[in-house]
């Protein structure tokens, strides 16, 4: 067997970061798992990887087929690298409200992209119900990572076990946002098999019902919205049922902005709005837990794939969103 390896070996095994402000201003340590330096970019590399590989060990994916899928953006540049290395070919459907980098990223990858209109999950041109039924039109293999609990199965795997091992089981907290909720409930639930005492944490953006979920187990949420792409669930998935977590935090996307942009000046770290969402909610668990923790949270993706919005000072002036410093908000 040769001791190289292709790109999908080098998915996961990404490193612990501590965020040397956070860190200081909880009393705990505050460490994010660098999941922007997957190959295809983000956290949803795991997942393309996760469902790629159970379809094919099921037999439900051949030589030479084709992958569809409805995504924010990361899911499907995530499934069209990994699809590549293996000889598949990959149709990603896209909302128009995402960054125009994730569209252009695709398409200069190679992937075919159909841009839809955002419409809620429950309308027949969401994007979601876009692809899945292009899969069933054409013959196409759809990914379904909302339902698909492959997509949860590979951070059971892969991210809690790294982060059990990283932290020398010192671990006392994992908090996530929810997309398709893979990240948060396999990774968690692995965590709380060596640990109980692990906190399972969500952090929800405005808009979403996670956090109403969590606290009042109903989905009666309409309380404003977010910039944040790619997280931010309305229902629960089958990667979400059975989920018990022990605290969820509503998070404003001012507090997520600040943090984003003391990183990107003072610590080297250019990440885009859900990794703001995700460490806003380690801070918020670190104080009130106390000091002492070992808190670890999830750095989604890098900030290239947002300069036209989150890093162009046009559209910042435009927004409801300010460059406020980091003691003001937090």
């Amino acid at each position: 067997m040769s001791r190289y390896q292709g790109v999908s070996h080098f998915i996961g095994h990404t490193p612990l970061i501590r965020l040397q402000r956070l860190s200081e201003l909880t009393g705990s340590e505050i460490l994010g798992k660098a999941e922007f330096m997957n190959p295809g970019g983000s956290v949803k590399d795991r997942a393309a990887l996760g469902i790629i590989e159970a379809a094919e060990a099921k037999g439900e994916l051949q030589p030479g087929a084709t992958i569809i899928e409805g995504t924010a953006g990361n899911t499907g540049i995530g499934l069209t690298v990994v699809g590549q290395s293996k000889g598949y070919r990959t149709v990603i459907v896209i909302p128009d409200n995402q960054s125009p980098e994730k569209i252009q990223l695709l398409r200069a990858l190679g992937a075919e992209v159909i841009v839809v209109p955002e419409k809620p999950y429950k309308d027949p041109g969401n994007y979601n119900k876009v692809a899945q039924r292009l899969a069933g039109e054409r013959g196409y293999f759809w990914a379904n990572q909302f339902d698909n609990t492959a997509n949860r199965q590979i951070h059971y795997h892969t991210t809690g076990p790294e982060i059990w091992e990283q932290t020398e089981g010192r671990v006392t907290g994992f908090v996530a946002s929810v997309g398709t909720g893979g990240t948060l409930a396999g990774t968690s639930t692995y965590l709380k098999e060596r640990n109980p005492q692990i906190a399972s944490v969500c952090a929800d953006p405005y808009g979403a019902a996670m956090w109403s979920w969590f606290k009042n187990n109903n989905l009666e949420t309409n309380d404003g919205d977010s910039f944040a792409e790619g997280i931010g669930q309305g229902r629960v998935t089958k990667n979400i049922e059975g989920l018990n977590v022990d605290e969820a935090y509503r998070i404003e996307d001012q507090v997520a902005f600040s943090i984003i942009q003391q990183l990107r000046r003072e610590e080297g770290l250019f990440l885009g709005l859900s990794s703001g969402i995700n460490l806003a909610g380690a801070v918020r668990f670190a104080r009130q837990r106390g000091p002492g923790q070992t808190i670890v949270t999830i750095l989604c993706d890098s900030g290239h794939k947002y300069i036209s919005k989150l890093y162009n000072p046009e559209w910042v002036g435009k927004s409801s969103l300010k460059d406020l410093p980091l003691d003001s908000v937090l």
